[in-house]
């Protein structure tokens, strides 16, 4: 039965390999979106930006809380909670 199937599914086999390299692709921006030492870089570059005056408390708040947010949902998927 597997080869049979094998066989018959040979067709989609390009459109498998495309699925597989999507799920590739998706998997390493996860990765990078969620790297704890790239959002903190982020959080750093934003202090400097404030410290410049180059946006407002406003708007550095809310900033901060979408890095921490994503710091802290990164933090949940590397532990697996």
């Amino acid at each position: 039965m597997g080869l049979l199937s094998e066989v018959l599914l040979l067709p989609l086999a390009p459109v498998r390999g495309s699925f597989w390299a999507l799920d590739q692709v998706v998997a390493e921006a996860e990765r990078q979106y969620y790297d704890p030492s790239a959002v903190q870089e982020q959080l750093a570059a934003l202090e400097k930006q404030l410290e410049a005056g180059q946006i407002d408390e406003e708007t550095f708040d809310r900033m901060e809380d979408e890095l921490l947010d994503r710091l802290e949902a990164g933090n949940r998927r590397q532990t697996g909670a």
